[in-house]
């Protein structure tokens, strides 16, 4: 997520630093929402649209009407309790129910490098004193209507925290997207691992998961067994891929697995082959297109020969043909069934693909874990011109660019759009329509992070520059449920 495609803000409007709720619009009845039944209408799966987007008389989110929003941080503006500004770049993002109403948030920050609203290197916390107040993660106790109650530090010392993904025991996984190494100045230790933070602001373990590997990562998820990870990688020359880590026969992961997943060699990891009808692997993603929606590929997992890109970076240790890459391979999330992930982009005329591969605007995959099959279950196709940076004139139909991806209490998707134009958050159903829930009237700034409370009632999502967080609420259940 750490390519931006835009170069244009579209300017800050006044007031978005305000912390009280703004609500756009009243609530359409049912009639008002949904068509009515006619011997014509379509044969996609039946569900609610949501209304057109309302702009913001503040110009900082534009919602459905009865919706609204609040601000719940903003990079240098609210404060953590040890009076340091909130960090900026705001991305990954985990909700966690803390009961009576009240919910924790643990907060990636995408910073590469000691910045002046990096995170505070707090004691306990630190991975590595050497890169200053860079990236690592905050945590921020809100009520049910997403006021802020306090905000401090998860972990510290790391660099370019990205995505991640919430563990089945109340942690939050931050995974680096990087693979820098130490040099003795600016960076004390090796850099591009995964990390276990804990939500009571005592980081007491800030170390590497090696057996997760040494790149440029992006997202994960826990099986539902709890004996595999997945995890994404968003890199570049060659395109990156998607992993899965397996535990040894036996072993499930928990609240001290951090202890094992400290050994390098713990486990195995592997990168995916999606296999084509001749059993050989398909070479990158961009070869499958809409036409193949939906239809399930045999998958084939290829070891990883070193794990932690001493003297090579993974992804290069695989020859061409041996295992399936995709450009930006992004947000991860599990369900009982599987686990999805995203491609954003890969656009035409430039080495994001195979010269005689499919240009597209983005790519939903689900991988079926008792199948052992992948799924393509949205896809967006590439809108040439907007990519050159014109603003589509059905602004709110035309999306690119899905990142952070989160399934919703019932069942359907959530995307954050890093794109061209207007970046949106989205709401998904595979194999069937995708809807504009907010854009951003702020800038051109990615949306990040999106992450419902396990009750449905508050959507939060960032807007990533300059690092804000948002809790919407409004009649959720209508439209989703």
């Amino acid at each position: 997520m750490s390519v931006d495609r835009r170069s244009v803000l579209r300017g800050a409007a006044a007031g978005a630093a305000g912390v009280g709720f703004t609500t756009v619009g009243a609530v359409p009845t049912l009639a008002e929402a949904t068509p009515a039944s006619h011997p014509g209408r379509t044969p996609f799966p039946q569900h609610r649209p949501f209304p057109p987007l309302l702009d913001d008389p503040k110009g900082v989110l534009a919602l459905p009407a009865g919706f609204k929003y609040r601000i719940v941080t903003q990079a240098g503006e609210t404060k953590l309790k040890t009076g340091h500004p909130t960090p900026t770049l705001h991305d990954g993002t985990a909700v966690f129910s803390t009961g009576h109403g009240r919910y924790q948030l643990i907060q990636n920050h995408e910073i590469g490098g000691a910045n002046e609203l990096g995170v505070p290197q707090i004691e306990g916390t630190v991975y590595d004193s050497g890169v200053g107040a860079a990236g690592g993660c905050t945590v921020i106790d809100v009520d049910k209507d997403g006021k802020n109650l306090g905000e401090w530090v998860g972990i510290s010392g790391t660099l370019t925290n990205c995505a991640g993904g919430p563990t089945p025991w109340g942690t939050w996984m931050t995974c680096e997207e990087t693979e820098n190494k130490a040099n003795g100045t600016t960076r004390l230790k090796d850099h591009g691992y995964v990390f276990e933070v804990w939500g009571d602001g005592r980081t007491a373990h800030p170390v590497p998961l090696k057996a997760l590997g040494r790149y440029a990562h992006e997202a994960l998820a826990i099986g539902e067994n709890r004996t595999h990870v997945y995890l994404s990688e968003d890199a570049s020359g060659p395109n990156g891929t998607f992993y899965r880590w397996s535990a040894p026969r036996g072993y499930k992961l928990g609240p001290r697995s951090w202890q094992d997943l400290q050994n390098k060699d713990f486990g195995t990891l592997e990168a995916l082959a999606i296999l084509g009808d001749d059993g050989k692997p398909i070479p990158d993603v961009a070869y499958l297109t809409s036409a193949q929606l939906l239809r399930p590929f045999r998958v084939k997992w290829v070891p990883v020969p070193d794990r932690d890109g001493v003297t090579t970076s993974v992804r290069k240790q695989f020859t061409d043909g041996q295992i399936t890459r995709g450009k930006k391979f992004e947000g991860v999330f599990g369900t009982k069934d599987g686990v999805y992930v995203v491609n954003s982009y890969a656009e035409s005329g430039t080495s994001d693909l195979p010269a005689d591969a499919v240009p597209h605007d983005g790519m939903v995959w689900f991988y079926n874990y008792d199948a052992g099959t992948i799924q393509l279950v949205t896809y967006f196709p590439e809108n040439a011109a907007a990519n050159k940076g014109a603003e589509a004139k059905y602004d709110d139909y035309n999306f690119d660019g899905p990142d952070n991806v989160t399934v919703t209490p019932w069942g359907s998707l959530i995307l954050a759009e890093d794109g061209q134009a207007s970046s949106h958050v989205l709401s998904a159903t595979p194999g069937g329509p995708t809807y504009a829930i907010a854009r951003n009237q702020l800038n051109d700034s990615e949306f990040t992070g999106p992450s419902f409370s396990a009750d449905g009632k508050v959507l939060f999502v960032n807007i990533q520059s300059p690092g804000i967080t948002l809790a919407i609420t409004g009649p959720w259940r209508d439209y989703l449920g």
